[in-house]
This record gives structure tokens, C-alpha cells and sequence, in this order.
């Protein structure tokens, strides 16, 4: 399964081959309000790094700064390398009451960056060392019939949550991913639908993204709409 879609993402050795991809995003939504940050709504530019657990997006959390996530470390500096503020071990942090609050800048940052990095890198995110793949019974919406699956990540990736569900339509296009956003609620569970797909050297990458509550028997409810993304990725490098 993973190599059908890696072959209709263009081929395993280019995505071997990439190390960075480069994207313009903007995103909002209930989820950001609901902590007070809107920082997301400006579009900006961002680097996701193949090879390594790496996001940065410029102009974050305004113009003339840079900030970057990584697993263990998310930090803010200026265009020219300064260091403004950093914070190490961000996710053991999220259980705290303030953050049932509000986010700061470096709250938001650590959420972004690994979710971008997670959306952005399917299906080359199946094939990371410890990832397992479980096929499911074929799942109906839309009028259309998608292929499901579960997908069990490693400990140590930043992800939303470790078990996750894709759906994928005969073309092999990514229509919807189910996870439990754990850093933003315990209680949280939510489906993500992408749609609006352009190819980008081989890769087929939604450019509209939007996150709805899942009810417990699978279903999706149409509203609130959570989180939206737009994007326009291009070129790898």
C-alpha cells in the first residue's frame, strides 16, 4: 500500500532524493480563537525539511523574524540569526491550565510546525523507520468509496496523536485524516478533509485543508470548522 502511493506521489527515490520543500500557508479557525492566538492568519512563507523533524516559517510572529520547530525545541530569531526566545521540551508543557487559556507565540509555533510538517510529507511520512500501517475496511462519503487505513507512529515524532486514520480515494489522493489533536485537548477528536489538489513535481498537495469535530461512530460533523489551511507549495529542492 505505502509504495502504490509513494509511486503516485511520484516515486520513492525523488522523495529520497528532497531535502527541503518550500510552501506559502495561512491558516485559522475556531481552535486558534479559542486560544487566543491569531498569528496563523498571516500568509507566510515556510521551509519543511524532509530528512530531519524541521519547520520554518518566516515573518513568525511578525515581519523581521523567523521562528523554527523542531521536536525538542522551538525558538523565535531575527532575520539575521538572533536569538528572541526559545523554549526546549515544548510538548510536556501543553498540560498546563494556561495553555487551556491561551497560546504564546512559541505555543503556536510548536503546534504549526509539527502539523505542518506531518501534512505536507504524506505519504513520505508512512515509510519513517517504526511506522506501521493497518489496512481497514473501505469507507464510504461523499457518494464515493475511499480506501482506510490506521497508522500506528513512533514514539519521539512530533505528531498530533500516535494512532491516526487516512483515507485515500482511487487516485490515491489524500480526502481525509482522522486524529485525536492531543496537545490542543485531551478530549479532542477530529477530522481533517483535503481538497483542491495541484501536482507539484509529482506530488499531489491539497491546497485547502479544513478540520471538523468526528463523532465516535467515525462521522464528521460540518461545523465549527476548527482549523483551515491554505497552501501553496512549491518548488522541492
Amino acid at each position: 500500500m505505502v509504495k502504490e502511493l509513494l509511486e503516485a506521489y511520484g516515486g520513492e527515490s525523488r522523495w529520497q532524493s528532497r531535502s527541503r520543500l518550500f510552501a506559502r500557508v495561512r491558516f485559522g479557525g475556531l481552535a486558534f480563537a479559542a486560544r487566543w492566538n491569531r498569528a496563523g492568519l498571516r500568509r507566510r512563507e515556510a521551509v519543511v525539511f524532509l530528512q530531519e523533524q524541521r519547520v520554518e516559517l518566516h515573518d513568525f510572529p511578525r515581519p523581521g523574524y523567523r521562528g523554527v520547530f523542531s521536536p525538542d525545541r522551538v525558538h523565535l530569531e531575527t532575520t539575521e540569526g538572533r536569538l528572541v526566545a526559545e523554549r526546549r521540551e515544548p510538548r510536556s508543557q501543553f498540560g498546563s491550565f494556561r495553555r487551556q487559556l491561551w497560546w504564546d507565540d512559541l505555543d503556536l509555533l510548536y503546534f504549526s510546525g509539527y502539523a505542518l510538517w506531518n501534512y505536507l510529507l504524506f505519504p513520505w511520512l508512512l515509510t519513517l523507520p517504526g511506522v506501521r500501517v493497518h489496512p481497514a475496511v473501505p469507507w464510504e462519503e461523499k457518494g464515493e468509496v475511499w480506501q482506510k487505513f490506521a497508522v500506528d507512529l513512533p514514539e519521539g515524532l512530533a505528531t498530533h496523536s500516535a494512532r491516526q486514520t487516512f483515507y485515500v480515494d482511487d487516485r490515491q489522493r489524500l480526502r481525509r485524516h482522522d486524529y485525536d489533536p492531543e496537545v490542543f485537548a485531551s478530549w479532542a477528536r477530529a477530522a481533517h478533509y483535503c481538497s483542491d489538489f495541484v501536482e507539484v513535481e509529482g506530488a499531489w498537495i491539497p491546497t485547502r485543508r479544513k478540520v471538523v469535530p468526528r463523532l465516535p461512530d467515525g462521522r464528521s460533523r460540518p461545523f465549527p470548522v476548527l482549523v483551515w489551511i491554505e497552501i501553496e507549495a512549491g518548488p522541492f529542492c
